[in-house]
């Protein structure tokens, strides 16, 4: 089979809002251009969705609740796994679709698409699950039963960085255990979501049960919504200044809420750990995505006997990757999301080598078009510098030193985050001491990728609550209600 082309795929997309089962143009006709981040060139123009057509996808939602709930779960399970076997099939042009709007390199964005359908293979296997429990009340006089509802009509808000990704982890579990969904995509990468919805349109999802709308003013077009008394979840993956005000909004309602918030990831590599393994998985824990993940490590305290070695081989990993665009054969990294993004990281690196730090590789911003930033890795940076409180999200990766093992744990729960933190050591008791005493939701032993749909994916803190994935993901999506019969 030929390789999809750009013009191929971007005239397959639908560019309208997807409601009650059908494409239609926002209420105002208003459009929003979806940009390329390695060119700045407009890819295509998408519905700009507002007010009414959010209340719109709402009444959509409502309306399929019931008779979506009703249908058996292995009619439910069985439609997961016709999404999970279509997406696979054309998993090269959602890789090239996501590559164009997000940047990451079609390497990459082709392990995205892999990750996202086994969300739904996953839950597909889930859905005919779902249990409940009976038992003798302690008097003997009563039986006492407990049945797992859906939630009921959920609002889904998911990210720019992972936009395929991030929509499987809700709507897997969403479709699943019977709730019905309004999808707000970010408005940089709006195009992977249009295209998931016209793929479980195709394999037969009842009208109204996914629901998308996009726009450029989310605020506006979502507070109506979250405030909708017949909403009755509302999950976000964003960052954690917008999750704290979601969940302020979401009071009135007293929504169930999933929120996946922002991280600041510590990656910690002890005297006895094999340093080749700690570069390897900090290549991953750092560089995947290029940085703009909320698993990214973010500080990394390498012990100072090792301290040496490991930052030249990082650095000479680092400084080997090849910049550009992320269509093109050969590419390892591609471009920050946007241009504000990418002078963020650059203020980030300007602070830390004001502070002290060292440059050992990169640290500059890439002339020409698009938001590139050159791989860097930084020693000797001080905990008093920006990026060792702030969430970096680019290819920049700080480096300072430790001798003592209390004292660094200290240094790494030293956050208001608590995603995920990795660990390096050969000691196994030294792994599962430190591990327990890690105050983070995730924690990588050894390895610098932790998600796993098989696994349960959240934080503590301000890095959010609720689990996406594993046996707890479909809890989410849950309600129990308990019926006590009398004998």
């Amino acid at each position: 089979m030929a390789a999809p082309t750009q013009k191929a795929v971007l005239e397959s997309v639908p560019t309208k809002l997807f409601i009650a089962g059908e494409w239609r143009a926002a209420e105002d006709g208003g459009t929003f251009p979806v940009l390329d981040p390695a060119t700045g060139a407009t890819l295509c123009d998408v519905a700009d969705g507002g007010v009414a057509d959010g209340a719109a996808a709402l009444d959509a939602a409502v309306a399929a609740q019931a008779d979506w709930a009703k249908v058996a779960p292995r009619e439910r399970g069985e439609l997961l796994r016709a999404a999970y076997e279509k997406l696979v099939e054309r998993s090269g042009e959602f890789a090239l679709l996501m590559t164009l709007e997000m940047g990451k390199p079609l390497a990459e964005a082709r392990g995205e698409v892999a990750y996202a359908a086994e969300f739904f293979r996953w839950f597909a296997e889930e859905a005919v699950r779902i249990h409940g429990r009976y038992a003798v009340a302690p008097n003997g006089a009563t039986r006492l039963v407990t049945m797992k509802m859906p939630v009921g009509p959920t609002l889904m808000i998911t990210p720019w960085n992972f936009p395929l990704a991030m929509g499987t982890r809700k709507l897997g579990p969403a479709i699943a255990a019977g709730c019905t969904s309004v999808v707000k995509p970010a408005h940089e990468t709006p195009l992977s979501m249009l295209a998931l919805a016209a793929l479980l349109a195709d394999v037969g999802l009842p009208a109204g049960v996914v629901n998308v709308v996009t726009t450029s003013h989310s605020s506006a077009v979502m507070e109506p919504i979250i405030r909708d008394p017949r909403l009755r979840k509302l999950t976000f993956t964003g960052s954690t200044a917008v999750g704290r005000k979601l969940v302020e909004q979401s009071a009135q309602g007293l929504l169930r809420l999933s929120m996946e918030l922002g991280g600041n990831a510590p990656f910690l590599v002890f005297d006895d750990a094999d340093v080749d393994a700690a570069i390897a998985g900090a290549m991953l824990a750092k560089m995947r995505n290029m940085g703009e993940a909320c698993t990214a490590a973010n500080r990394f305290f390498v012990h100072e006997a090792v301290a040496e070695e490991f930052a030249a081989g990082f650095a000479a990993k680092m400084g080997a990757l090849t910049v550009g665009k992320g269509t093109v054969d050969g590419v390892d990294v591609g471009p920050l999301i946007t241009d504000k993004a990418r002078g963020e990281v650059a203020e980030l690196v300007e602070d830390a080598k004001a502070s002290g730090a060292q440059v050992l590789t990169g640290g500059n911003v890439v002339a020409g078009k698009g938001n590139f930033f050159e791989p860097t890795v930084l020693a000797g940076v001080p905990m008093s510098a920006r990026m060792m409180t702030e969430e970096i999200f680019g290819p920049v990766a700080p480096i300072t030193t430790f001798t003592d093992e209390a004292d660094v744990i200290a240094r790494a729960n030293g956050t208001e985050f608590g995603l995920v933190g990795y660990v390096f050591t050969r000691d196994v008791a030294r792994a599962i001491r430190v591990a327990e005493a890690l105050d983070f939701g995730m924690v990588g032993i050894n390895q610098g990728i932790v998600s796993n749909p098989a696994a349960p994916f959240g934080g503590v803190k301000a890095s959010g609550f609720g689990r996406e994935g594993g046996f707890e993901g479909i809890e989410e999506y849950l309600e129990t209600k308990y019926v006590g019969i009398a004998l």
